[in-house]
């Protein structure tokens, strides 16, 4: 692995809120993947995928069956990190322009949340950004939901307010559960009324046009 490649890697495993949590448990002491996902909150299988990354990467190693940070490779990737430009966040390729424009302007280079834009259509880009951190069909308590949003940003309140209000978030109205709504197939319904309708507007319309024909034959024969 040449340096431009472990650098570029070392930027990714430091551009994941999770890694760093992750990089922070073992600057404490070594432990194993269960009892990381643990102390974080984080499925098993996250954790296991982050540490099998942060492996990769040589920031941390195996050694039996616990995990440590590797501190030379570490503080050698990082003084070189420090002599490059400040990286900024980088959206995935498949945004709009102007969504894309705007979570580089809002987010920190580690996917955090730097700044809420006053704009409700600029706060919707970054709403739209944070609910992929929830799992469609799961149930969260509200005490989850808080953890995962406090992982983007320390205003976990508002935010979820926020999430409820844009019905990208659902909740029991006492609070006690919260999910992420399937908005694929009310998509799917809003087209195929939007079809409907249109269907039973070109029908209406033909009537109306059958209508005035015989009305204008009607005259005629008068």
């Amino acid at each position: 692995m040449n340096d431009s490649h472990e650098l570029l890697d070392f930027v990714k495993a430091m551009a994941d809120v999770d890694r760093l949590r992750i990089i922070g448990v073992l600057a404490r002491r070594r432990a194993n993947r269960s009892e990381i996902a643990g102390r974080l909150n984080m499925p098993l299988r996250d954790a296991v995928d982050h540490l099998a990354f942060l492996e990769h990467v040589g920031v941390i190693s195996l050694k039996d069956n616990l995990y440590e940070l590797n501190t030379e490779k570490l503080e050698n990737l990082a003084r070189t990190q420090l002599r490059e430009e400040k990286p900024e966040y980088i959206p995935v390729p498949d945004l709009d322009e102007k969504s894309r424009k705007v979570l580089v302007s809002c987010l920190n280079p580690d996917g955090t949340i730097k700044q809420l834009p006053p704009q409700p259509a600029r706060l919707k880009v970054v709403l739209d950004y944070l609910i992929q951190a929830f799992t469609p069909g799961v149930n969260y308590t509200e005490k989850e939901v808080n953890t995962i949003i406090h992982r983007f940003h320390v205003d976990v309140s508002g935010l979820r307010r926020d999430l409820v209000d844009a019905g990208l978030l659902a909740r029991e109205r006492d609070g006690s559960r919260y999910w992420r709504p399937d908005l694929s197939g009310q998509t799917q319904k809003s087209t195929t009324k939007s079809a409907k309708n249109a269907k039973e507007n070109n029908k209406l319309s033909a009537l109306r046009d059958l209508s005035g024909s015989k009305d204008g034959v009607r005259g005629q024969d008068e």
